[in-house]
C-alpha cells in the first residue's frame, strides 16, 4: 500500500511485531521531557545556539546511538495473538494510524461548521486525497520539528529526515518579502524576532494543497503560522500556532514538540528514498497508517 519504502517499515519488518520505529509519529509525538544537561549554548552575540542533531524521543523507549552516531528510538508495538497465523509486523500500519490519531488528544483545530464535512471527507478518504501519500511536501506545520539545525550569523538551516526536506529561515528578516510572501508555497515566507531567549518565526504565503495534520486537517492559503522555538540545555521545544480565520473558529496552538540533543559527533541524517505515487490506483481500503 505504501508508495515509499521507509526506514521505519523496513526495520519493523526485520524486528517483527514486538518493536517498531516511531518515525511515523515524528511530526506528532509530544516527546519525553529529558532533563536539561548543562548550560544552554550561545553564539557570539549572546543569542541561543540551536545547532545540533535533534532526536524525537517518542515519549519513551531506548535512546542509543549506533556506530555511525545515529539514534533509533524503539517502542512496543502490538504483536499477533498467540496462535494467530500472521506475518511479522502485521499490525504495524494499523497501529500507526491509531497512534497518529490519538497523538492529538483533545487538542484539535476547531473548524467553522461549513468546513467539517470536507475535513471528515479528507479523513475517511486519506488514502486517496492525502497530499503526503501523493508525494507532495508536508509543509507547515505538518513537517514538525527539524532533525538537524545548522545556525549561522544570519540563517537557520532546518533539515528534516522526512522526504529530504529543508528550510532556510533568515534571522535578519524582519519584514516579509513583497514578492515571495505572495507566492503559494509549502513553507511560506518567514520573518523572525526574539522574545527573550525564544525565537519566533512567522510565516505567510502558503498553498492550500497541504494539510495541518494527518486526520485531514485542511487550511486556506491565507494561513499564518507562528513558531516558537526554545532551547534549554540539551532539550529543544518547538510549538506551532495556526492563524486561519477563513476556516478556523479560533487560532490553534498545537501541543509542543520536544526533541533531545544527540551529541554524538558521528551522527548524520539518513537519506530518505524517493517518493513514487505508483500504488495509489491499487489501494482498495480506507484503512491507513
Amino acid at each position: 500500500m505504501m508508495r515509499r519504502i521507509r526506514t521505519s517499515t523496513v526495520l519493523a519488518g526485520v524486528l517483527g511485531a514486538a518493536l517498531w520505529l516511531t518515525a511515523a509519529d515524528a511530526t506528532m509525538q509530544q516527546g519525553g521531557a529529558a532533563k536539561p544537561a548543562g548550560p544552554t549554548p550561545r553564539v557570539a552575540d549572546g543569542k541561543v545556539d540551536f545547532s545540533g542533531m535533534w532526536v524525537n524521543t517518542g515519549g519513551g523507549g531506548d535512546i542509543k546511538p549506533d556506530e555511525s552516531g545515529n539514534v533509533t528510538v524503539l517502542s512496543r508495538g502490538r504483536p499477533c495473538h498467540p496462535g494467530q497465523e500472521c506475518k511479522p509486523a502485521i499490525n504495524f500500519e494499523r497501529d500507526s494510524g491509531v497512534r497518529q490519531r490519538l497523538a492529538y488528544g483533545t487538542n484539535v483545530p476547531l473548524y467553522k461548521p461549513e468546513y467539517w464535512a470536507k475535513v471528515e471527507y479528507n479523513d475517511v478518504n486519506g488514502n486517496f486525497v492525502d497530499p503526503e501519500i501523493n508525494c507532495y511536501p508536508d509543509g507547515l506545520p505538518r513537517i514538525g520539528a527539524p532533525s538537524k539545525i545548522v545556525q549561522t550569523a544570519n540563517e537557520l538551516i532546518l533539515l528534516y529526515a522526512s522526504h529530504n526536506q529543508f528550510r532556510v529561515v533568515r534571522l535578519d528578516a524582519t519584514q516579509h518579502d513583497p514578492i515571495r510572501s505572495q507566492d503559494l508555497t509549502y513553507f511560506g515566507d518567514s520573518i523572525t524576532r526574539w522574545e527573550g531567549d525564544t525565537l519566533v518565526i512567522e510565516s505567510i504565503g502558503f498553498t492550500d494543497e497541504s494539510w495541518l495534520g494527518w486526520p485531514g486537517y485542511l487550511h486556506s492559503n491565507n494561513m499564518r503560522v507562528v513558531e516558537r522555538v526554545t532551547r534549554n540545555g540539551n532539550q529543544l521545544t518547538w510549538q506551532f500556532e495556526i492563524h486561519d480565520p477563513e476556516v478556523l473558529m479560533q487560532p490553534w496552538t498545537m501541543t509542543p514538540l520536544r526533541r533531545v540533543l544527540n551529541a554524538n559527533p558521528k551522527a548524520m541524517l539518513i537519506e530518505d528514498l524517493p517518493c513514487e505515487a505508483r500504488d495509489n490506483k491499487h489501494i482498495v481500503t480506507r484503512e491507513r497508517g
